[in-house]
């Protein structure tokens, strides 16, 4: 029987049983709410602020680039085309990933966020592979460089807007649990580090004379954001598989569970076991047993359930909860399923 709420946890203990007098009723747990900090901008409205940025740096960085005749400064405006697709299907994907769920995504569509970061990912290394092919071409044919002072200048006006757009990203990334937006964040971030190596690269430049340096440093942004978007992949392909919430989210879960036997006097006689988690975009699910005394009427039971799932979502927001119901004496079948099969795999041992 599940509720929506937001985070969880991982495997549990079994807490410990103590016989005594039964209560009389069970009571209506009061919730143990936990507020959370609220973004002054929806992702919406973020991934629309990074579209409209990441025209202005493009603009911004092919200037500089352009007037420099510098192959840093242009494999840094390359990086911002990437900037401009992943920002517009980013949108895209955040946008699908609000839906509601339908009779044929009963668990809704808060996985496309995933698609949206894998996809930046994949659009990092490629930009990354031109920007080291251009950069070898140029380390062969060197060009001598204009105008770096104006070239430099706009290169760390566009990085400003960067920083400020991630700084705002992160940010909301953290309240609104998307992987979409801490994706264009850390792109943005990595952009804006590698704007700076650029110039220091290119002030080295200026201050020795040696040309190559512009190309070595071109190479040298390109291995950086291949490293980023291998990363962005990895985490994408992570959530797709039904990754375990953080362990922060596991430890208010459990603590959870534990403020609430604590609080009703059927406390000592209630269990919680075999709670499982995963995560899928913006929501959070956890599964879990709780096991009650076997003469308990159904009422009774379920009315304390339905406190435990309250308790639950109101430590971890966005949770959606899967309370199982069980007798103390008794293990759900899938449970003894799944330790038989461990069992063989462990008794077959390696090869």
């Amino acid at each position: 029987m599940g509720r929506n709420g937001t985070r969880g946890a991982s495997a549990g203990r079994p807490g410990r049983i103590i016989r005594g007098p039964k209560p009389p009723v069970a009571p209506t747990v009061p919730p143990d709410p936990s507020p959370t900090p609220r973004p002054a901008m929806s992702p919406k409205a973020l991934l629309r602020l990074s579209v409209v940025v990441a025209l202005v740096t493009i603009v911004l960085k092919g200037w500089a680039g352009y007037i420099t005749h510098s192959m840093g400064l242009i494999s840094d405006a390359m990086e911002s085309f990437v900037n401009l697709a992943s920002a517009v299907f980013a949108l895209g994907m955040v946008t699908i990933a609000t839906r509601p769920a339908d009779d044929e995504h009963p668990y809704g569509h808060h996985k496309a966020e995933y698609f949206s970061s894998g996809f930046e990912g994949i659009l990092i290394i490629g930009a990354a592979v031109a920007i080291g092919w251009a950069a070898i071409d140029r380390l062969i044919h060197p060009r001598p460089l204009e105008q770096l002072g104006w070239g430099l200048a706009l290169s760390v006006l566009s990085s400003a807007f960067n920083a400020g757009l991630a700084v705002m990203l992160f940010r909301a990334a953290k309240v609104h649990r998307s992987i979409a937006l801490e994706a264009d964040g850390r792109h943005l971030m990595a952009d804006v580090w590698t704007s700076a190596a650029v110039v220091v690269g290119l002030l080295a430049v200026m201050a020795t004379g040696w040309l190559w340096l512009d190309s070595v440093l071109a190479l040298g942004v390109a291995l950086n954001i291949v490293r980023e978007g291998a990363h962005l992949v990895w985490r994408s392909s992570q959530g797709l598989m039904d990754q375990a919430l953080e362990p922060e989210a596991q430890e208010a879960l459990h603590a959870a569970l534990a403020r609430f036997v604590a609080r009703v006097p059927e406390g000592p006689l209630l269990r919680f076991d075999d709670i499982v988690t995963r995560r899928a975009g913006q929501r959070r699910f956890a599964d879990l047993h709780m096991h009650v005394p076997g003469d308990w009427s159904l009422e009774r039971a379920a009315a304390l359930r339905d406190g435990v799932e309250q308790a639950l979502m109101d430590a971890v927001p966005g949770l959606r909860v899967t309370l199982q119901l069980l007798p103390l004496t008794m293990e759900a079948r899938a449970v003894q399923l799944d330790a038989h099969a461990r069992a063989e795999v462990a008794g077959q041992g390696p090869a």
